[in-house]
């Protein structure tokens, strides 16, 4: 074999030694793209699953309203919503929201919609649990509730077993050892064409109103609020179904809009004298999972000064 010869044979074993090592980095490359890949999906299924949406969160705020009786003054509303039963919530889950509610002494609890989630087949010791977890909440003003798109006829059996009074295009004088009451009204589904802002509101039609009471109105989806706002008093409005997006990204918000909550779905709004909390609920809707958007429950502290 000549020198030229072994020259190039010795090239071919250089040429072919690079191939084999090139080959071999990508084929590390790719494992190792493969393995980050699913990590960081069973991460993000593992947090978005049982981490954004199932650690709670309270959201306390402070309201300032001087038409608010005295005998009203420190005031203590609780707001919860979308349960979805059947989601990411069971008994267990319920069990710990109780229990969260009780231990702040609210006087005033408010349910704002959808409590068991559409596609879920309700046992019936299920719900009997239910109702006895939920009839454990202790609130000395009372507690209520309001209709969601899902809820059916298994909601208002569950929400008068468990001691809830549910304000259907109708409104409730709130009495606290004084002649002085607060007004809450409560509307029906909007999505389900239901909502009757007239009957709602039908307190200031009477001859004897007070026009400057301190109200609050509970409705499901936020959208109606414009519909309000345009023909009605009302200092506090409190709503749900958005879930605030469910998925929220930085600097962008929440990009899980749905109807009834398309124009109105972040955490808060203020309109001249009203206020609007929007709350991002306990269970999980649409995408089945929440993205920095934890479940979460309002406790309001509302004084007059």
């Amino acid at each position: 074999m000549t020198r030229e010869e072994l020259n190039q044979e010795k090239q071919q074993e250089i040429f072919s030694e690079e191939r084999h090592e090139k080959r071999k980095k990508i084929t590390i490359f790719i494992f190792k793209l493969c393995f980050f890949i699913v990590v960081g999906f069973i991460a993000f299924y593992v947090y978005t699953t049982f981490v954004s949406s199932k650690v709670l969160s309270v959201k306390e705020h402070r309201i300032v309203n001087e038409k608010l009786p005295d005998n009203f003054n420190g005031l203590k509303v609780l707001q919860f919503s979308d349960l979805h039963y059947g989601t990411t919530i069971f008994k267990s889950e319920l069990k710990k929201l109780v229990k969260e509610i009780n231990k702040r002494s609210p006087d005033l609890v408010v349910f704002t919609g959808d409590l068991i989630d559409k596609n879920y087949e309700l046992k019936t010791d299920e719900q009997e649990q239910i109702i006895n977890l939920l009839k454990s909440i202790d609130a000395s003003l009372g507690k209520y509730a309001v209709s969601g798109e899902e809820d059916d006829e298994i909601f208002l059996t569950i929400m008068k077993e468990s001691n809830f009074e549910v304000l259907s295009n109708s409104y409730e004088l709130i009495y606290n050892n004084a002649d002085k009451p607060i007004l809450l009204i409560g509307l029906d589904s909007l999505l389900l064409d239901k909502s009757d802002l007239t009957g709602g509101f039908s307190y200031y039609s009477e001859p004897t109103h007070n026009s400057n009471i301190f109200s609050i109105t509970l409705t499901h989806e936020p959208d109606i609020i414009d519909s309000i706002l345009d023909e009605h008093p009302t200092d506090l409005i409190l709503a749900g179904h958005s879930h605030n997006g469910s998925i929220v990204i930085p600097f962008i918000g929440g990009v899980h809009r749905i109807d009834g909550a398309r124009k109105y779905y972040k955490d808060y709004y203020e309109f001249d004298d009203t206020q609007v909390f929007i709350s991002s609920g306990i269970g999980t809707n649409g995408p089945g999972f929440r993205l920095f958007c934890r479940p979460s429950f309002n406790f309001f502290r509302i004084s007059n000064k």
